[in-house]
């Protein structure tokens, strides 16, 4: 790989990456700020802030990700140089979205009957309750939002999906005061409070990001406005079968982190709210990984489009180096400022001692996890969905899940045990993605060698 190709990839990259990390950070930075002020008001409400969004987030993400097939398709017109195609993708994108959020709404009002279940305290399910109903009707928003957003980055344009993000994060902070400490005619719904307030929020963006789009010289050559179409059931089922692969790949990752809470309801809410501290940490720090993947998703896919093996290699190369660095540099900072860290979340003196011992196996996985989502990346751009599906879905809930439930319940090692087991997870989905993406690679060198 030549000096010149290395710099090019890197500028590219970071065009791309920075404006989606942005992003990423805003959008992590919603659930940060729920935490935060749940935090403050007592460790009850951090604890059902836990448990409502380690339900909604699975089942958001999991819909969410399969919005994701909007990138490489996209990505592969542009380069395939038949961008007639994109407006029909994009619109039949919004057509899966606005399906699906209707279904994710649906799923996330009858949540709430599994929690007893679930073995949740009784005092915790009525703001756990409340929050998912509430947070519920802001799915659809969510899906055709994020199918916006894919259709907009894919095109080499992330920057106003940042600009919205991070106006969005200010708009939070009064929305959750309003519901949580109540005003006029709202009443004071504490935690849950969070769920009408992010809803409220979602829909907010959808609109602003739409009428963006539909305005904007940039997205012009190939505007997704200026007619209608009906659904397509050829794009739809096209659409289906990359993305929900993705989705539920997504969903196995992350349901494995969120479900943490649920799994440790036993151990108190003390335990609950020391691991959603981790795991918000955590979140964050993720979305520097996550977004030099999506970069890698568009740029990869751009290459696939053109048939361009060498160049796919290259910028494959130069990721996986990059996602090395970040995580070098997160945990670092873990290691360094987790007394500092664990400050911004609470005060309470029994849940800061639990919450600064988790945050070390947090470090110990930094690696692993950005090796395994830079090549997950990559193998999307390359549309290969469905092995990533089954390796996640090994690793975490195969392996890990049951590992971790063991560990916590069983053994003495308590609130740690459901961290042994995702680091355990992590590595083994790791070994196995980059080992698809070797495969892969070499398979369409030899195909171009014929």
């Amino acid at each position: 790989m030549s000096h010149s190709s290395t710099r090019f990839e890197l500028k590219q990259l970071s065009h791309l990456m920075l404006p989606i990390l942005l992003t990423q950070f805003s959008q992590a930075g919603l659930g940060f700020i729920d935490t935060v002020m749940a935090g403050h008001l007592s460790a009850a409400d951090l604890a059902a802030i836990a448990i409502g969004v380690g339900i909604w987030m699975p089942i958001m993400l999991l819909f969410a990700g399969i919005m994701i097939a909007t990138t490489p398709l996209v990505a592969e017109a542009r380069g395939a140089r038949t961008p007639e195609q994109i407006p029909t993708i994009a619109r039949q994108s919004l057509w899966v979205a606005l399906i699906l959020g209707i279904v994710a709404m649906l799923i996330l009002q009858l949540m709430p009957l599994l929690l007893p279940l679930l073995g949740i305290p009784d005092s915790l399910i009525p703001k756990a309750s409340l929050f998912l109903h509430a947070i519920g009707f802001g799915m659809p928003a969510v899906m055709m939002y994020s199918a916006l957003r894919c259709y907009s980055e894919a095109l080499g344009h992330p920057r106003p999906v940042t600009v919205i993000s991070l106006l969005s994060l200010l708009l939070l902070i009064p929305l959750n005061y309003l519901f949580m400490y109540g005003f006029g005619p709202i009443p004071a719904l504490g935690s849950a409070g969070c769920g009408f307030a992010t809803a409220i929020l979602q829909w907010i963006m959808l609109i602003v990001l739409a009428l963006y789009i539909a305005k904007a010289k940039a997205y012009q050559q190939v505007p997704i406005f200026t007619a209608w179409e009906k659904i397509n059931p050829r794009w739809v089922k096209r659409i289906l079968k990359l993305g929900f692969p993705i989705g539920l790949a997504i969903f196995f990752e992350v349901s494995i982190f969120s479900t943490g809470a649920i799994v440790l309801g036993p151990l108190g809410e003390n335990a609950i709210a020391a691991h959603q501290i981790a795991i918000s940490v955590t979140s964050m720090l993720f979305m520097i990984p996550l977004s030099l993947a999506i970069a890698l998703t568009i740029r990869v896919g751009l290459y696939y489009g053109e048939k361009n093996v060498a160049a796919m290699r290259q910028v494959q190369k130069v990721g996986l180096i990059c996602a090395t660095l970040f995580a070098l540099a997160t945990m670092l900072l873990i290691a360094l400022a987790r007394p500092h860290i664990v400050a911004i979340y609470t005060q309470d003196s029994t849940v800061i001692p639990m919450a600064m011992y988790l945050l070390w196996f947090a470090m110990a996985y930094q690696l692993m996890d950005a090796w395994q989502v830079g090549a997950a990346g990559c193998l999307r751009g390359m549309q290969d969905t469905q092995a990533p599906m089954w390796i996640t879905f090994m690793a975490y809930w195969i392996i890990a899940f049951p590992l971790g439930v063991y560990l916590a319940r069983y053994t003495d090692w308590g609130i740690a045990g459901v961290w042994l087991g995702l680091i355990v997870g992590l590595s083994l989905a790791c070994v196995l993605l980059i080992a698809r993406l070797y495969r892969n690679n070499h398979r369409l060198a030899q195909a171009q060698l014929k």
